[in-house]
């Protein structure tokens, strides 16, 4: 296998019989307990050892070698106007026993070396842990996730709100309707940068429903919404039945997994549905985006309490490749002169041009140029801005990109922004 040295550890990927040992270093890292068989099974399945990276310490008795990991997935991305290979990075993890040894410094370099050589996928993204950590390797944050939480009477929808007397609420076992399930969420992620395409091993992990891990919850439920055209919509969901017991009042929970609306009028009849459930006082929604429509939908939005957080991180791999395969919302002609110490070939000034009135569907072209730079920046704001969600003129304003064409960064930031905002509802 091919083998770098790493800060003396050495680094390579793994073959499939060392995954338990990369497992290993990920349940100490993430403070979690052993996998359930069906957990165990389907992340041996997803798991890609040729995509795999692990650092050795050659010192420690056999078995417990493996100090720090990181691996991908072969994701297919929504991103404007396109769907793309995505490498979908997970697993970055180091022993507690191996912090500040330089571990995660190697993997992460070695990893992006390893997609750029691959050849295949124009972008990195992730979910990080911890985030300070993924800025330092050219990541930057492209999508925002919210999280909702409603009490007892909070959830009434205004006059407004989208309905259609033809749609009819049906409850269903969620594994029997996984088809339905997956035509809708097709359907919407065709156009919603930040969904990725979702096999069956995918859809296992969102019906997942493990009776020792529910925390005291009922077995996921799930809510449809159609007509007679099929499903526009669904809620997977859980209850848990609770009691105020000196009062005899009821005090029950709604933990909201995820709703997938294919039109205004679904999303509607499926919020209304979960917002006004007798016998429940608590209704909690988290990896939302921060502009779902129902906070539009709602009487009175302050009351979904809104947390924000942020999503996916985005790290460009060949930069003319990612600019030239997404869709832009305006004409763009601007020299980029973008720094990147980890990927070179990324480095320098950049042409980048997108014809036609509005830009929209136009082919976009990028190539080096002598041309003076109009602006400058790093390769991490590039990524935060790709999925069209995170403006270049917030980063510009907060320091982080440098105009040196007045109007440049106005020009740009509007024809990267698309429409909707990047929203991603699973982690990988």
């Amino acid at each position: 296998m091919n083998t770098i040295m790493a800060d003396p550890y050495p680094v390579r990927p793994i073959a499939a019989d060392e995954y338990p040992f990369f497992r290993r270093v990920h349940d100490h890292a993430f403070n979690s307990g052993p996998a359930s068989p069906e957990r165990w099974a389907r992340a041996v399945r997803q798991f890609e050892p040729e995509r795999s990276l692990a650092a050795f310490d050659e010192t420690l008795p056999a078995g417990e070698t493996v100090v720090g990991t990181t691996g991908v997935y072969s994701l297919r991305m929504t991103v404007p106007g396109a769907t793309l290979p995505i490498a979908g990075v997970t697993a970055v993890s180091v022993l507690p026993s191996h912090r500040r040894r330089g571990v995660l410094r190697s993997l992460m370099r070695r990893q992006l070396a390893d997609i750029a050589a691959r050849g295949e996928e124009p972008a990195a993204a992730l979910w990080a842990s911890e985030t300070p950590i993924y800025g330092r390797y050219g990541y930057g944050r492209a999508s925002t996730n919210a999280y909702f939480d409603f009490q007892r009477g909070d959830g009434e929808l205004a006059a407004t709100a989208s309905a259609d007397p033809a749609l009819a609420l049906r409850l269903a076992e969620p594994q029997a309707v996984t088809a339905e399930l997956a035509k809708v969420y097709e359907d919407v992620r065709s156009g919603q940068p930040g969904f990725f395409a979702r096999s069956d091993d995918w859809w296992g992990r969102v019906l997942y429903d493990e009776p020792d891990e529910r925390n005291g919850l009922s077995p996921l439920r799930c809510l449809l919404t159609e007509d007679g055209s099929g499903t526009r919509g669904y809620a997977l969901y859980a209850t848990a039945a609770r009691w105020d017991d000196p009062t005899g009042l009821p005090d029950g929970r709604l933990v909201v997994r995820e709703v997938i609306a294919a039109d205004p009028a679904a999303g509607a009849a499926l919020w209304h549905s979960l917002l006004t459930r007798d016998l429940i006082t608590s209704v909690t929604a988290d990896l939302r985006s921060p502009e779902d429509p129902l906070l539009f939908q709602l009487l009175d939005q302050r009351r979904a309490r809104v947390r924000v957080s942020d999503g996916l991180w985005v790290r460009i791999i060949d930069l003319p490749a990612a600019l030239v395969q997404r869709a832009y919302s305006g004409p763009v002609d601007v020299v980029l002169d973008v720094t990147d110490e980890l990927l070179g070939g990324n480095a320098g000034r950049w042409l980048l041009q997108v014809d036609a009135p509005g830009g929209i569907g136009a082919p976009a072209r990028c190539e080096r140029t002598g041309r003076p730079t109009d602006l400058a920046l790093d390769v991490r704001e590039l990524g935060a801005a790709y999925l069209g969600g995170t403006r270049l003129g917030t980063l510009a304003a907060a320091g982080l990109v440098t105009e040196l064409r007045p109007g440049a960064v106005r020009s740009l930031s509007a024809a990267m922004t698309w429409d909707p905002a990047p929203w991603c509802p699973q982690i990988f």
